[in-house]
Order: C-alpha cells, then sequence, then structure tokens
C-alpha cells in the first residue's frame, strides 16, 4: 500500500498521507512519497492549490513511536547521525514546504500531534475537524520541536503563546485553536474535506501567477522593513501586471460591470 495518495482534479491536487494504521506517522517511505508528491504538484502546470490531509481518524500523529522506541529509520544512530537524520528527514519536508509556491491547504481530520502539526502549520490555511486534536507534544517524549514547529507556532501564535505551547505540551481542542488563530475555520467531521475543496476552488479562480507572487511577497517580507516589502512588492506587481492573465482578469471585470449596468 502507497504511503501517499495524490490525485488532481479541477486544478486541485489532494495529498492524503495513507498510514491510518499508524495514524499517519512519519516513516521513511511516507517522508520520500511525500516530498515526491510536492515536486509533482509544484511542476504540474494543472495544479493551481494543493490540499494536504490524512486517511483515517487522524491528520498525522507526527514521529512513530515505535521507531523511536526501536530507534530504527529517522530515529536511528547516535547524534551526529540522529542530526543528519533530522536535516535531511522531517527538516526536508519543512524546507520543501517553505519553498512551496503554490497555495496549500491543511484539512486536518483528526489528531495533529507533534511533527503532524508542524506538517499543518507549513500549509498556508488550516480546516479542522471538530474531533480534532492539535499539539506540540514533543516535551510529552522528552523531545523538542526538531522539525520547525517552534519557529512555525511563534509565526501563527506569537512568542508567548508558542512558548506555552511547546513548554506544556497541551493538546488542545478545535475551538481552542481557532480562538488563538492556530487554525482558520472549524467545520463538521465529515466536511473538512470538501470545505477545504471549495476553498481551494475559490483560490483556484483567481489568476494564478498573482496568487503565487502574493504568497511570496507576503512570507518573505514578514520579518522585513516596510521599505523592503514596498520595493518587492513593485517588482513583484510590474511582473503580474504584464501578464496576459492580468489584461484578461480586467476586461472580465469591466465586461461584467458594464452588463450589471445596462
Amino acid at each position: 500500500m502507497s504511503s501517499i495518495l495524490y490525485e488532481v482534479s479541477d486544478h486541485i491536487a489532494v495529498l492524503t498521507l495513507n498510514r491510518p494504521e499508524a495514524r499517519n506517522a512519519y516513516s521513511e517511505d511516507l517522508k520520500t512519497d511525500l516530498l515526491q508528491a510536492l515536486d509533482d504538484a509544484e511542476t504540474d502546470p494543472d495544479v493551481r492549490v494543493l490540499i494536504i490531509t490524512g486517511a483515517g481518524k487522524a491528520f498525522s500523529a507526527g514521529g512513530d513511536l515505535k521507531a523511536m522506541k526501536d530507534r530504527t529509520g529517522m530515529f536511528s544512530g547516535e547524534a551526529p547521525q540522529l542530526r543528519t537524520n533530522y536535516r535531511f528527514g522531517l527538516q526536508a519536508v519543512t524546507r520543501r514546504l517553505n519553498t512551496f509556491e503554490k497555495p496549500t491547504i491543511a484539512a486536518v481530520n483528526g489528531a495533529a500531534i507533534g511533527a503532524g502539526l508542524g506538517l499543518a502549520l507549513n500549509c498556508d490555511i488550516r480546516i479542522a475537524s471538530e474531533r480534532a486534536k492539535l499539539g506540540a507534544t514533543f516535551a510529552k517524549v522528552g523531545l523538542i520541536p526538531g522539525d520547525g514547529t517552534g519557529y512555525l507556532l511563534t509565526r501563527i501564535v506569537g512568542f508567548a503563546k508558542a512558548l506555552e505551547l511547546v513548554m506544556t505540551a497541551r493538546v488542545l481542542d478545535p475551538a481552542e485553536a481557532l480562538r488563538i488563530g492556530l487554525v482558520n475555520e472549524v467545520v463538521a467531521p465529515d466536511a473538512v474535506l470538501e470545505r477545504a475543496k471549495t476553498m481551494a476552488a475559490e483560490i483556484a479562480a483567481l489568476p494564478p501567477n498573482a496568487v503565487r507572487l502574493a504568497k511570496a511577497h507576503i512570507y518573505r517580507t514578514a520579518h522585513t522593513d516596510l521599505e523592503t516589502s514596498l520595493q518587492m512588492a513593485a517588482s513583484f506587481q510590474a511582473n503580474v501586471q504584464t501578464t496576459s492573465e492580468h489584461i484578461e482578469a480586467v476586461e472580465g471585470m469591466l465586461d461584467a460591470i458594464s452588463k450589471k449596468d445596462r
């Protein structure tokens, strides 16, 4: 059985973590297949938006506890080897999604724990099931957020709250996750993927080059000064304003206004 399910329809790619028997915890195969699917989605001109979700009842349990106990796979070796494992394992997923140009949505269908939460945080938008549980629970197994979750949490919920969540290893229910901005929406369990697809369709209907550059601009200038942000915005705007998709979008809007005024 493949550790990743991948399908594309109507400009939307759906990537499903497919280790339900292990609550979609990371394995070497899943990591490798996930990176390949991300490459496929980014290079496919038909894909405009990517959704990541999990098979079964969990989004992802993060690190595989059995592999941790047995010191196998990405948890094998002494300290120097473990450092390499992280850099080219879990952190490779974080780096890949950090440079992923197209919009991403996490359809958090169930528990997103540890590195599973990190995977959701790597997405631009998070839609959670009412049954989801979310936690930076690394300390509960004597670890730190080795996948970048600490950095991502700080960016999304702020320094003080991120520090609290990491140090207490507390698991949040969807209502609290929504209140602190950890997720964007909470919906019924059977509506998570459909809501993600609806939002993805809204995004996919917009001019794709403009959407990608708008995403890049927001991410790349989030920690810079205003002048740097404005300079980059001017360059990106000059790029998209000379494209056919901009001209067609303006003409389409003018036509719609004209018909409305008749």
